[in-house]
């Protein structure tokens, strides 16, 4: 789905409805329109709105909810179309013999269109695009030679290539106008290893730049597709903690990260080409020197100037300034919450609401808290497990049983015993007392009988099993079942010792007798 609130933050930040078209691969309409909606709304000042609130404000308004695809008055004759193209024939000629021979009605332009749609676009020309300072940084990952590891193993190592690289990798991040670079080798594309080069890089520059373009690469885009690129929501976070626009490239256009991938080629032939393989982070260090002492000082083959120098003295005033507060780095992840109330996240488990089992819920973590959502709900927040194996729960996710279960204790069974009575007490003390075996879930049978009879009842059971010896579940329960303990009750009702019951007094009988 359109990613409206990254939209509307583009709109707040002053871009243009042709730059937010080409950032968002929309077209400058559909901009218009949710511009105009906007503005309709208030929204194109004071607080960024959250993307639950803005959901809600789009779902009541139906109008900008587009229409269904419409089918194309020539898709009937698409065979036609099909074998007189594949003949040689010329847009026009296909639209006349569809109108003389096949009863074609429809436009031209209809023509043309559903032709256009059904053979590739011819390559067009590149155009070398300047930017102004400060406007635009492009980054990527790639391969770079092999490189020992902190246990002195070697391995193969990556930088500024193609996405999906395997182990070993590099970031590297050029200013677009100045040219400058800034190069890191680290040992995996994880998002975030992709979002702490993103940190370093704007605190190497001392600002950051309005807008990063990035090659289409799973650490930065969740599905490429031009229609509409699906940022992750890590990368989200770091682009509103910084402040700029994400611009990813369109799916098979690298030219339009032109100069970054020139950058890649001009470190892999001046200064990794005939490198014996060293440590990662001695790389690390003399990369750093080598763009200061030697790159940066270069005069770059397409500027004629000096890319550090452009950037010292004019870019660099022109970038954003670093926040204020460290940028939190959070994983993000897609969890399905299983019959037991819990998902898995880093080898740990966190509990939902038992209304989603079976659902895909956003999981968050950072160095000290898990939050877990529905969409834009936010639906729990925990400590984040400290080992492998570890739950973290919240009882009023689990269903009432289920948290009964986790709650038992002796000492809880004993306290609501206690409270029953004396009775109940001893049956559920002796329980527990009992070995080798466990009773404490018996024990607690016991205690749940009051969910059936009530309180006094079962204190009388307890008592009529402790008298005869049978102070177990099965016979307590038999005892209620029969109602038997009320034979006690009304026995303990009887004197002990009650005098023989005659009809007439002494003194009638011995009248009679006489």
């Amino acid at each position: 789905m359109l990613d409206i609130r990254e939209l509307i933050r583009q709109l707040q930040a002053g871009q243009s409805a042709r730059q937010i078209a080409k950032n968002m691969h929309l077209s400058r309409v559909t901009v218009g329109k949710y511009r105009t909606w906007a503005v309709a709304h208030e929204l194109l000042s004071g607080t960024l709105p959250s993307a639950e609130a803005l959901a809600e404000l789009l779902a009541q308004d139906q109008a900008l909810h587009p229409a269904a695809p419409t089918i194309s008055s020539v898709e009937p004759y698409r065979a036609v179309v099909v074998d007189l193209r594949q003949r040689g024939l010329e847009m026009m000629a296909v639209f006349q013999r569809l109108r003389d021979d096949h009863g074609y009605t429809g436009a031209y332009s209809s023509v043309r269109r559903f032709v256009q749609a059904l053979e590739p676009v011819q390559p067009d020309a590149t155009i070398r695009i300047e930017r102004l300072p400060g406007e635009e940084v492009q980054v990527d990952f790639g391969y770079a030679g092999l490189m020992f590891d902190a246990a002195g193993q070697v391995r193969r190592a990556w930088a500024f290539v193609t996405p999906g690289a395997p182990p070993l990798c590099g970031n590297g991040v050029t200013l677009a106008y100045s040219r400058h670079q800034y190069v890191e080798f680290v040992f995996d594309q994880s998002v975030e290893t992709w979002l702490l080069c993103h940190q370093h890089a704007f605190e190497y520059f001392g600002g950051v730049p309005r807008k990063v373009v990035l090659d289409n690469l799973k650490a930065g885009i969740v599905q490429a597709c031009f229609d509409e690129p699906q940022v992750q929501r890590a990368y989200r976070d770091c682009a509103e903690h910084y402040n700029f626009l994400i611009a990813p490239c369109r799916v098979r256009e690298p030219q339009e990260k032109g100069k970054v991938e020139s950058g890649v080629h001009y470190v892999a032939r001046n200064f990794l080409a005939g490198r014996a393989p060293a440590a990662l982070s001695a790389n690390n260090v003399k990369v750093r020197a080598w763009i200061e002492q030697i790159a940066g000082v270069r005069d770059h083959g397409t500027t004629h100037w000096q890319p550090l120098v452009q950037f010292k003295a004019i870019e660099q005033a022109t970038l954003s300034a670093l926040p204020a507060t460290p940028f939190e780095i959070a994983t993000w992840k897609h969890a399905k919450l299983h019959r037991d109330c819990y998902v898995q996240f880093d080898r740990a488990y966190y509990s939902a609401p038992v209304r989603y089992i079976g659902q895909a819920l956003w999981v968050r973590g950072d160095a000290q808290t898990v939050r877990i959502f529905a969409e834009y709900t936010l639906l729990a927040t925990f400590p984040r497990a400290t080992s492998p194996g570890q739950r973290q729960t919240n009882l009023d996710h689990l269903p009432i049983a289920k948290a009964d279960a986790l709650t038992l204790t002796p000492e809880r069974c004993q306290a609501e015993a206690a409270q029953i009575g004396v009775a109940t007490q001893q049956v559920v003390q002796q329980l527990l007392d009992e070995r080798p075996l466990d009773r404490l879930r018996t024990a607690r049978k016991v205690l749940r009988l009051t969910e059936t009879y009530t309180p006094g009842r079962l204190e009388q059971a307890c008592a009529r099993a402790l008298r005869f010896e049978t102070a177990t579940y099965r016979s307590i329960k038999q005892i209620l079942l029969k109602g038997l303990e009320a034979e006690d009750a009304r026995a303990a009702r009887l004197p002990d010792s009650a005098p023989p019951l005659f009809a007439r007094s002494t003194q009638e009988l011995l009248a009679g007798g006489a």
